[in-house]
């Protein structure tokens, strides 16, 4: 049976993730991180792709559910004969929740347990190491161990009953009554490591591996401070961009996956299991209304350490570990989710200007100081050099946030973001007293306000760049930003502009424009989420809560989103899970309950994640005592 993309639930270690279906197969894991080649890609090719299968032998329904505020998954099967319940996590290490050293044991670990009546159960272990590139060698070491190894990788198994191999695979049936339990795990070394049947994981190791991973979770997510509207799905969210941060870099993937089509047989496949630092920065900013600084300050550490400290030198993305080389290659041998070709591996847009990544950098900064989060004088000239950049570049046409492959252009929202930029950068050396040449940031900031006001809004509302007549869902962050009151006329003729036109069954496109490629794809759950904001800042609540709860309709049984959705169905459309969606989630949920409880300013223009944080610290009762609205705007 061929999965769709929301068929799908998430495992992660914070080192590297899986994706199990509803069939319990697992058809997606990569080795020992979230960029290495796939050691099970079944999602990519059904024949070639490998997975990791454990199931009842024979029909059954399924149901799923998380293990409350963790991302431990239980799988449910009911067939005519009894139920068995399947328990699946990749174990870490440690227990130590709030320390960025989460140890990972690269493994997939599978309980199975009959709850009544009595089922066969059946096990299935087929890997196709290198993204589905060739058969490994298969051999049993002891009746209930076996040694799967090819090219770099091996996978050792051990189970608490009996293992054959077979067909290429490795193979279990398992009569199972009521009561009885069952324990596989597949665990991940480089192939020249050996282990003997004696140095595999025993009963007891196995069970206390899965309550340590539990405990993990649910230590983590004690410290979410949320306190406001639908408090399950910004947890679930919150847990999600928890399982995608890479713990020894403090990296955060856009996604654990490459190529699942932004629509289906289309050309639009992408690898986003790195990090970008607009993504990055966005997920961090709502972690901090959550509560959280020690994953801001683990990425700060990395990117200073990745651009050495060089402004000049900082790049749109880089690998988990730093890298800036990320060759983008096709795999031709796969023949895509749902016929999607190419599958690709690497990102060519590597190199690409994105004049945003300035203005987010420095946003985050900002909300992080609102915070109490210490800034050393080390990152603040990093920060200082990123604004200096600034000033120079922001004259220059770039790719824009959404990384288009045709000429450069004028992007209204990368210039807005060069602005803000400069005015956080502004802000933070005023309100810390941190020197800064701000006559000359603040010069240069007239001059970009003064540059999109005339040259951004010819058509009488904000076009996607400058000297064109499209509409693009960007535009909605003016607001959002700071840039113009929610209730000035041409954002109000900007949002019916960008409705009108990009808008279809409740949800946004990004944009109908030439872009470098062919083909379409569906809409963009982050671009709806934004339009969400608008609307509760603009006073509308009641209309900004409709489309808040049309969204979360769209998550799958267990709360997961992915990029886009088909307009209509709502049916997954690309890489799965997204953190952009689930970091939207969390803002908007914040900016709903802060709305809702906490007076919108009377005029003016204000930044909307500065107006939730101080409702959510205010809620904490966190630093309201040196804070007010007359300093932060």
């Amino acid at each position: 049976m061929r999965q769709r993309i929301d068929d799908y639930a998430l495992l992660g270690d914070c080192h590297s993730a899986a994706l199990v279906g509803r069939d319990g197969s697992i058809d997606w894991a990569c080795f020992p991180r979230f960029d290495s080649a796939a050691v099970f890609c079944r999602i990519l090719d059904v024949r070639r792709g490998g997975s990791f299968r454990v199931s009842p032998d024979g029909p059954f329904q399924s149901k799923r559910r998380y293990i409350d505020d963790t991302n431990v998954l239980i799988t449910t099967f009911t067939t005519p004969t009894g139920v068995l319940e399947v328990t699946d996590c990749m174990p870490i290490r440690t227990g130590l929740a709030r320390s960025s050293r989460v140890g990972t044991r690269h493994s997939l670990l599978r309980r199975l347990r009959c709850t009544s009546g009595e089922v066969h159960a059946r096990v299935v272990m087929a890997p196709r190491f290198e993204y589905g590139a060739f058969v490994p060698r298969i051999r049993l070491t002891s009746p209930h161990t076996a040694e799967l190894v090819g090219g770099a990788d091996a996978l050792w198994v051990t189970a608490t009953r009996p293992l054959t191999a077979h067909d290429n695979a490795l193979r279990a049936r398992w009569r199972m009554r009521a009561g009885d339990e069952a324990w596989v795990e597949a665990a991940w070394t480089p192939s020249l490591v050996e282990r003997t049947p004696a140095e595999m994981p025993d009963l007891a190791t196995l069970r206390r591996r899965l309550e340590d991973t539990v405990f993990f979770w649910r230590d983590w997510i004690s410290h979410c401070a949320y306190e406001g509207e639908y408090t399950r799905e910004v947890r679930r969210s919150a847990l999600v961009l928890k399982a995608l941060t890479y713990a020894p870099s403090g990296a955060i993937v856009a996604a654990p996956t490459t190529s699942l089509p932004e629509e289906p047989g289309g050309v639009r496949n992408w690898d986003y299991r790195y990090t970008w630092l607009r993504d990055t920065t966005l997920t961090l900013n709502s972690l901090m209304l959550l509560g959280y600084q020690e994953e801001t300050l683990a990425f700060q550490r990395w990117l200073e350490r990745t651009s050495a400290g060089r402004a000049e030198d900082v790049q749109i993305m880089y690998s988990i570990r730093g890298h800036r080389h990320l060759p983008e290659v096709e795999l031709p041998h796969l023949e895509g989710h749902q016929g999607s070709r190419p599958v690709r591996a690497g990102n060519g847009a590597v190199k690409q200007l994105q004049l945003d990544v300035f203005g987010e950098l420095l946003e985050g900064a900002w909300l992080f100081s609102k915070m109490g989060g210490r800034m050393s004088q080390r990152h603040w000239d990093f920060l200082r050099g990123l604004v200096d950049d600034v000033c120079v570049r922001w004259r220059q046409p770039d790719q824009g946030l959404w990384e288009i492959r045709d000429e450069p252009r004028h992007f209204i929202h990368s210039k807005l973001l060069c602005w803000v930029a400069l005015d956080r950068a502004i802000r933070i050396a005023r309100t810390r007293r941190l020197p800064a040449p701000v006559g000359v940031w603040a010069r240069e900031r007239a001059l970009l306000r003064e540059y999109l006001l005339k040259e951004g809004t010819r058509l009488g509302w904000f076009s996607q760049s400058v000297g064109s007549d499209t509409p693009d869902a960007s535009v909605l962050q003016l607001p959002a930003l700071g840039f113009l009151p929610s209730a000035h006329p041409l954002v109000s003729r900007t949002v019916k502009e960008v409705r009108k036109r990009l808008e279809k069954d409740g949800l946004l496109f990004r944009y109908h424009a030439p872009d470098g490629l062919s083909g379409g794809e569906g809409t963009f759950l982050l671009c709806s989420f934004w339009l969400h904001d608008v609307l509760v800042h603009s006073g509308r609540t009641g209309e900004a809560e409709d489309l808040l709860r049309h969204l979360l309709s769209l998550s799958n049984d267990v709360g997961l989103y992915a990029e886009e959705a088909v307009p209509g169905t709502g049916e997954a459309l690309g890489n799965f899970p997204q953190a952009f969606t689930h970091m939207a989630l969390v803002a908007s949920c914040a900016q709903l309950s802060a709305g809702r409880s906490f007076q919108l300013p009377r005029a003016g223009a204000y930044d909307y994640a500065d107006f939730a944080l101080t409702y959510h610290l205010g809620r904490r009762s966190m630093f309201m005592s040196h804070f007010s609205w007359e300093a932060a705007l």
